[in-house]
């Protein structure tokens, strides 16, 4: 039995996924099998999966897409090994990610689940992603609340992560109710109930210069049914319960409602949201976006839209 099971979901990525696979199949530690569930794709992305060659590596294709929720939980139920791993279909890990969470495991054996820090990839430019651990951090159990409320870096992603299959299973594995932000939730619970191991060394790659085309859709942004921010009364009782928690919540009600507060979308739903924020849990700022009329708050955030357009265009 291999030590990991790998899963990619693919849907129309026929630009990206030759790399994502030669990344995988490359590793340095090769003792793992590789799924790939196909998800509907119409641009030949299977195909061009179908074509590596080598023995650890199984498609399999589904006639509809199910989400990428979906697609993960039916890749995991197909695995067979201690260790579960994600790598999206875009992105491309180091050559010694899984020989590094190896050690990572054997280091920490009582964690739920493991995550390497990583690169952020944009204009063909790398720069290490800005997870909020100390500097001079290299490895060990984190309190995952803090780091993540620290910098609003997401320290745990889909690309970056191992954990646990009997893991996985208890926490019922991703919520397909969810389009935008899934991952999180599912890390979040499993990080309520277990220690989190936490290696300092980007070794995963996200790659931010996709297509727009194969990017999350403008109604999975802007839909609140499906949007995790929307869904954090999942963890009300936690959060009465547990100060980092709480602070966490907190500020990524207030960041991630932003766009829909300076577009005036869904108000109400905004507002409950919004009213379950303290405050002195964010920076001053915010509490000007949500407590001033709509009317003073949008002209001041197009101006300072386009003061930091004209800043990022003299940079560059």
């Amino acid at each position: 039995m291999a030590h990991f099971s790998i899963i990619i979901p693919l849907y129309n990525k026929a630009r990206y996924v030759s790399r994502t696979i030669e990344s995988v199949l490359g590793q340095t530690f090769a003792d793992f099998e590789l799924i790939v569930i196909d998800n509907g794709s119409t641009d030949g992305s299977g195909e061009i999966v179908a074509g590596f060659n080598d023995s650890r590596l199984t498609i399999r294709r589904l006639e509809e897409n199910i989400g990428v929720s979906g697609a993960r939980n039916f890749g995991v139920s197909l695995s067979r090994t201690p260790f579960i791993s994600f790598l999206d279909a875009d992105d491309w890990w180091e050559p010694t990610f899984l020989e590094e969470m190896v050690k990572l495991t054997e280091h920490y054996p009582h964690a739920g689940i493991y995550g390497s820090a990583y690169w952020i990839v944009k204009k063909g430019k790398k720069k290490p992603a800005p997870v909020g651990v100390d500097k001079d951090f290299s490895e060990g159990i984190i309190n995952y609340c803090q780091v993540y409320a620290k910098t609003l870096c997401m320290p745990l992603t889909s690309i970056s992560v191992v954990l646990p299959r009997g893991v996985f299973l208890e926490s019922n594995g991703f919520p397909t109710d969810i389009e935008l932000g899934e991952d999180f939730m599912l890390w979040l619970r499993i990080a309520l109930k277990h220690e989190v191991a936490f290696l300092n060394k980007p070794l995963s790659n996200y790659n931010q210069d996709v297509a727009s085309d194969s990017q999350g859709s403008h109604k999975k942004r802007y839909n609140p049914d499906t949007f995790m921010t929307f869904h954090l009364d999942t963890f009300k009782d936690e959060e009465e319960r547990n100060p980092s928690l709480k602070v966490l919540l907190d500020r990524i009600r207030v960041y991630n409602l932003m766009n829909f507060r300076t577009q005036n979308l869904f108000p109400e739903r905004v507002q409950q949201e919004i009213s379950k924020v303290d405050f002195s849990h964010v920076e001053p700022i915010y509490k000007f976006y949500y407590q001033y009329p709509y009317w003073i708050v949008k002209p001041f955030c197009t101006v300072r839209r386009l003061l930091s357009a004209i800043k990022q265009k003299i940079l560059t």
